[in-house]
């Protein structure tokens, strides 16, 4: 299913579609504030595991990010934030970045594995901003890359998307052309903050 919302003129009707897919295990590519992404609902078995047959990993080895509202649900998932690295979130967040946090036990018991850290993103995106309001918790995603991990011309435009993967995932949403460059990732476990990758965001530490 490919359909078309404009991120200035959000139609709920539209948002509960997904929402509804994604209650149903289903996964659906995104728009982000960086490349397009497959997400599923986190809390969804069904859905993990179809996200982890796409990338082709076991989801007790799968690295997701998840993708939350705001920072009251991302405590949710992540240990005690220190003073620093609050300010750090809260300072970017919303953005381009994928922040690696030290997780809970929760994040452990979703993925089944022994998981003691998580990318945790809050996307600049008001499609993906309602999606996950009215989904009520977090959606964990991959990057669309290919499969050399590369991330190619076909991934910034929607109709090129839907060409390619129509028939792997339950929906694509057209958020308008999307961008050539990942997150920045930040890692900031065990106190440390460092940067892991040079994405769209640009960060000063």
């Amino acid at each position: 299913m490919f359909i078309e919302i404009n991120p200035d003129n959000i139609d709920n009707r539209l948002i509960q579609q997904v929402v509804d897919e994604l209650k149903k295990g289903g996964i659906v590519i995104i728009p982000t504030d960086a490349v397009y992404a497959v997400a599923c609902d986190v809390m969804n078995k069904k859905g993990l595991a179809e996200l982890a047959r796409w990338k082709d990993v076991k989801l007790s080895k799968a690295h997701f990010s998840i993708i939350c509202s705001d920072l009251s649900q991302v405590s949710e998932y992540v240990k005690q934030l220190d003073r620093n690295t609050f300010r750090l979130l809260k300072h970017y967040l919303p953005g381009p970045y994928t922040f690696i946090l030290d997780a809970t036990n929760e994040v452990s018991k979703l993925f089944d594995s022994s998981k003691k850290e998580i990318g945790i993103r809050i996307p600049d995106n008001k499609i993906v901003q309602a999606i996950v309001e009215r989904l009520g918790n977090p959606m964990a995603v991959t990057s669309l890359h290919d499969s050399e991990d590369e991330i190619l011309d076909y991934f910034v435009d929607p109709a090129s998307i839907y060409e390619r993967y129509d028939d792997q995932v339950a929906m694509i949403i057209d958020g308008g052309p999307g961008k050539l460059d990942a997150s920045t990732i930040v890692d900031c476990t065990n106190g440390n903050t460092e940067i892991i990758r040079q994405g769209v965001g640009q960060i000063y530490l």
